[in-house]
């Protein structure tokens, strides 16, 4: 017995089989954020009041960079989960909702670069 209509089993629709995964990540890099950004104000309260030379040696340091990169990649990868679930539940048009969709990947990949190629750039004493 299926729970699909006769017009979604002609058109292929149903089950994606990824909403499971989707809510594990979702879930999984929740609970990264919440120890990663623990870290980080640490780490910036630590920097308060410190001069410009110390903030990058504490930054260029290899276990630092190595958290703020996962930091990085766990805020990112949250935020573009995050807004595809709200673009999939408010966005009606199928047109306008791919396009947001594909605008969310690029936005959210953009960012992750941008903010790595800094920690990196820190890192290496460029």
């Amino acid at each position: 017995m299926s729970m699909q209509t006769p017009l979604n089993k002609v058109r292929g629709l149903g089950s994606a089989k990824s909403g499971t995964e989707h809510w594990w990540l979702q879930r999984v890099t929740g609970i990264a954020n919440l120890v990663l950004v623990v870290f980080f104000i640490f780490l910036i309260i630590s920097l308060v009041g410190k001069g410009h030379g110390e903030v990058s040696a504490t930054l260029g340091n290899p276990l630092v960079a190595i958290a703020m990169l996962a930091l990085i990649l766990s805020v990112t990868w949250h935020m573009c989960l995050g807004m595809q679930v709200i673009v999939e539940d408010y966005v009606q048009a199928e047109g306008w909702k791919i396009a947001i969709l594909l605008a969310n990947k690029f936005f959210c990949a953009a960012m992750a670069i941008a903010a790595i190629f800094a920690i990196l750039n820190l890192s290496f004493g460029a």
